[in-house]
């Protein structure tokens, strides 16, 4: 993920700044393209919280799993008001970094909700996440894993 995310600082929900390096190293990590005011994705965001949850509080070893939110919000106000309301504790990408929608360029993003699932590299595990976790709830991490080529001391 240091290639994707390079030079840039991300942000916790509770608005600290992370280093991309060392929040996303040796870990799958979804790329979660969504916005408060996208119904869709208000569905979903409660099923990607729970599936986060579970993956990292749920087991005796946190999965190697972060998600990264990449807001399409009017506004950081209304970014901010979402995350805090329905998010999870993941991170996300500052509201007003211009790279969101090279993002959604290099991701193909067309419409929103969109999880994509990447490797350390950025290379697409999966652009079908939200499916997944909808069909196979925690049983498709293992298989994003497995293909993610990442250091597993991780037991499902």
């Amino acid at each position: 993920m240091v290639d994707v995310f390079s030079g840039r600082l991300l942000v916790s929900k509770d608005g600290r700044s992370v280093d991309p390096e060392e929040a996303l190293q040796n870990k799958v990590v979804g790329l979660y393209f969504s916005a408060g005011w996208c119904s869709p994705c208000r569905d979903f965001t409660p099923v990607l919280c729970d599936f986060y949850t579970e993956l990292l509080e749920g087991t005796e070893t946190p999965a190697p799993f972060e998600v990264v939110f990449i807001s399409s919000d009017h506004s950081a106000e209304e970014m901010v008001g979402y995350m805090r309301a329905m998010h999870g504790d993941w991170l996300a990408l500052p509201f007003h970094d211009p790279y969101k929608h090279d993002l959604k360029k290099k991701y193909n993003i067309t419409a929103i909700p969109k999880l994509v699932i990447v490797k350390q590299t950025g290379e697409v595990i999966t652009d079908k996440g939200r499916k997944q976790i909808r069909d196979k709830g925690l049983s498709c991490f293992r298989n994003w894993l497995d293909s993610a080529d990442v250091f597993q001391n991780f037991s499902s």
